[in-house]
């Protein structure tokens, strides 16, 4: 009887038709989701062919995440769709708008594209103080800052990656100021030996932003797959995210965005059986998404746009396979755009060469995207992302306007047999990348890739990066322990003017020796 009761109360709310339910702004998407389990649960004729739910245009704020459970799937006779309706993605799933960083020191302008006013290099940077020394703020800042009136924090560059580190103290001597941090990030920053910061480095020190914040907690989740196979997302729009670790946390990461959790470096007997130059111990956690997918098989998104998110846009987790990213536009990223595979999050150390983690994310298709502007909040994240996995397709997507790498494949950095291979890098477009961090690569891979391809990409030099210590960029970057590829017909030349994704200008063929190597496996093939 309360079955019914409740059937018939979303009936009354909702436009219900043959296989489709339809939302209108100001309507739940909750309840459109709980109807068509309902019908799935009692077998309802409904369902033959399919289940879609519609959403007309309009905003549909998000207080708590879409949650799809293992009762949501659909089969491959009748999938769940869940869709916009019209043109345009009107049909808008959000959060809160996100945070925003308001910058109060240095006033010199850098230029477009970087953040306004610019950054300052750093003095010194102690590991035993645990204190960075900079140029003395205005006085205007040290006062607020004492007043308890301006919360500040400090965005450290650090080559591949950034540290936002949280200030706790500040004490002016003449024209430096030694600045010390709240934990757990301090403990972080000072105890991990890469990244840091570099002082006496080919170009100069490295740099810091100072910073206060109108950043505060809000919805960081908008959809979570967790369970759900047959799943198909369509035409509509997901906006507005917020990343509310630093403001509770700080964030040091160790690279691609992932924060640390805990690092040290081994003082005794560096080198482990597996790799004997290893001085790094590190732990990390996976970044928050606006879109999760996890335990799953056969979700899709097809013409999806993820814009305005603060963190990583859409993460394909753990234990996941036969999944299609497929004509979608990501713009205004914080974090990754795309991200997928394990990366070996705690409680696993991340530099142990694991063998069971590779089937865990297979047969992925990222094809014909549009990435624009991502790590724009995490300068230390991607474009494209994956970790350890196997059979996977990165074809034919625009990658710009990044602060780092393009597209990343790998994880591990072993030459060891670990499960990933047959990946494939095929035909992508890269420009404009390397724009804040260096040590970085239009195409980035890491570790052993048996039968893994990179053939047919377009990619530009790297960009200038103005606040890089050293010039290690590259349009590949085999970097650590890369193997088993097979690297054929790859492309760069100038960025086109004009509008986004036009050819590059005096394109030539890549050659061997201006791909970045670091300890290369014996089974890398060039047949450029």
């Amino acid at each position: 009887m309360k079955r019914l009761l409740t059937s018939l109360l979303l009936l009354s709310a909702l436009s219900v038709y043959a296989g489709k339910i339809i939302v209108r702004e100001g309507e739940s998407i909750h309840d459109a989701l709980r109807q068509a389990r309902e019908w799935r649960r009692t077998n309802d004729a409904r369902c033959k062919g399919g289940i879609t739910i519609a959403i007309e245009a309009g905003q549909y704020y998000m207080q708590e995440p879409l949650f799809l459970r293992p009762e949501d799937s659909g089969t491959k006779e009748s999938p769940l769709i869940i869709c916009g309706t019209g043109e345009n993605h009107k049909s808008v799933i959000c959060g809160d708008i996100r945070q925003k960083h308001t910058q109060v020191w240095p006033l010199k302008e850098q230029g477009a594209g970087l953040p306004r006013g610019g950054m300052e290099r750093m003095i010194d940077f102690n590991t035993t103080d645990r204190t960075i020394t900079i140029p003395t703020p205005p006085d205007s800042v040290l006062q607020g800052f004492a007043l308890k009136k301006t919360p500040l924090e400090m965005v450290v560059h650090q080559r591949w990656a950034i540290a936002i580190l949280r200030v706790k103290e500040m004490k002016v001597q003449g024209d430096k100021t030694v600045v010390s941090f709240m934990e757990p990030e301090s403990r972080l920053e000072f105890e991990h030996p890469w990244p840091q910061p570099v002082i006496g480095g080919e170009k100069g020190n490295s740099s810091f932003l100072l910073r206060t914040t109108e950043q505060r907690d809000g919805i960081e989740q908008l959809v979570i797959v967790d369970g759900a196979n047959y799943i198909r997302f369509e035409g509509i729009t997901f906006k507005h995210t917020c990343w509310n670790r630093p403001l509770h946390k700080g964030h040091v990461t160790l690279q691609g965005g992932f924060p640390l959790v805990d690092a040290y470096k081994l003082k005794e007997a560096p080198g482990l059986p597996w790799d004997k130059d290893l001085e790094n111990q590190a732990w990390i956690e996976r970044p928050v998404s606006a879109v999760t997918v996890r335990n799953a098989h056969h979700v899709e998104f097809y013409s999806v746009v993820f814009e305005g998110l603060a963190a990583t846009a859409l993460d394909f987790v753990d234990n996941v396979s036969d999944c299609v990213v497929q004509k979608c536009t990501f713009g205004n990223i914080g974090g990754t755009a795309i991200m997928g595979g394990s990366f070996a999050e705690s409680p696993r150390e991340v530099h142990r060469p694991y063998t069971d983690l590779a089937s865990r994310c297979q047969r992925l298709t990222i094809d014909s995207n549009f990435i624009v502007d991502a790590a724009n909040e995490d300068w230390g994240a991607v474009g494209i992302a994956l970790g350890y996995v196997r059979h996977c397709t990165i074809s034919n997507n625009y990658v710009s306007f990044l602060s780092y790498s393009g597209i990343c494949v790998g994880w591990g950095w072993t030459p060891l047999n670990t499960g990933m291979e047959h990946n494939r890098i095929e035909g992508n477009n890269v420009y404009n990348y390397a724009r804040q961090l260096y040590d970085a690569g239009g195409i980035y891979t890491l570790s052993n890739q048996p039968g893994s391809v990179i053939s047919g990409n377009k990619v530009s030099r790297p960009y200038p990066a103005p606040y890089a210590t050293n010039d290690r960029g590259f349009c590949i970057y085999l970097d650590a322990r890369t193997d088993g590829f097979t690297i054929e017909n790859n492309y760069t030349g100038d960025i086109a003017p004009g509008i986004a994704g036009r050819p590059l200008t005096n394109q030539r063929p890549i050659r061997r020796d201006e791909i970045g190597d670091n300890h290369p496996g014996p089974n890398i093939i060039f047949k450029q």
